[in-house]
């Protein structure tokens, strides 16, 4: 060491020593820096962890805890439901939905499980389509699209009320019940429904006579007139055989005649079938009660 101003004080090496310098380039490593601020900092508290539940007691004190401090939070006033709002329901289903849902008021919204009560909703025949939230002031909302009867159906099982898609709503004690829709029976009637519908709406200058519709063989209808008449219609494009038929009846007033069947399965050639006795009038011989004359309207 030489001296320093001639006081004969040794002057300090600058340079760090062979270890120093070891760790401080130990420490400009990204890896080491992490796994001493987080890798260590996290391996203490999991060690610190495990030994304090390590401990059965311990740890059923802790859960009891956190499930305490779960209800308090969830039980507090601002989410608590106190009733339920239903909207676009008839009071009848308004109840059944009540009835069907049993929530025991007052609940924690936190306890509600509300795609789990729109499927139980949506479970009944009346109702198309549900949606649910809860809203200001505790209460629970329930927006209801409800199916609309458009017509009844008579099948072997009874009556029943359908929608606009053929969806049955409800079954029906008598006929009575729903007077004021049209009639429609026969199997797979109720996957016509639209087709129905529009026949029913062509039919519109003679509907205070038609009695229904008759599915049959579950590809064409018969549409059912009071005095026991009948219209036969195709297969496809029933719509026009219903206001062909129209047509003849403004022309030549062919509804008011003796006649059973107007025949419309060949929209070409409509043909009309006499009632026995108009049949047996129009032979002129006294013939047998089971004849049957058709013509051809027109000739």
């Amino acid at each position: 060491m030489q001296p320093v101003n001639g006081l004969g004080a040794p002057r300090r090496d600058p340079a760090p020593s062979r270890a120093a310098y070891r760790l401080h380039r130990l420490w400009l490593t990204p890896l080491y820096r992490r796994l001493l601020r987080v890798g260590l900092p996290a391996f203490l508290m999991a060690m610190v962890a495990g030994i304090y539940l390590s401990s059965d007691a311990r740890r059923a004190a802790l859960v009891t805890d956190v499930q305490d401090m779960t209800r308090a939070v969830q039980d507090r006033p601002e989410f608590m439901v106190t009733l339920m709002a239903i909207d676009g329901a008839s009071a009848p289903l308004a109840d059944a939905i009540r009835n069907v849902t049993q929530i025991p008021f007052p609940v924690s919204s936190f306890q509600l499980d509300l795609p789990a009560l729109r499927a139980q909703i949506e479970q009944i025949d009346a109702v198309k389509r549900a949606e649910l939230r809860v809203r200001a002031g505790g209460v629970l909302q329930v927006d209801v699209t409800e199916r609309v009867p458009v017509l009844v159906w008579r099948i072997d099982g009874g009556l029943f009320a359908v929608d606009e898609d053929g969806y049955r709503i409800a079954q029906l004690t008598s006929r009575e019940a729903r007077a004021d829709l049209p009639l429609i029976a026969g199997a797979g009637a109720d996957l016509a429904v639209p087709e129905a519908m529009a026949i029913m709406a062509a039919a519109t200058p003679i509907l205070p006579r038609v009695r229904g519709l008759v599915r049959m063989g579950e590809r064409r209808w018969d549409m059912i007139l009071d005095r026991g008449q009948s219209i036969e219609l195709p297969a496809t494009d029933a719509v026009r055989g219903i206001e062909a038929v129209i047509a003849l009846d403004k022309a030549e007033d062919i509804l008011a005649r003796d006649i059973d069947v107007v025949d419309m399965r060949i929209l070409d050639r409509p043909t009309l079938r006499l009632s026995e006795t108009a049949a047996a009038r129009f032979r002129g011989t006294g013939a047998r009660s089971d004849t049957k004359k058709q013509l051809v309207a027109g000739n």
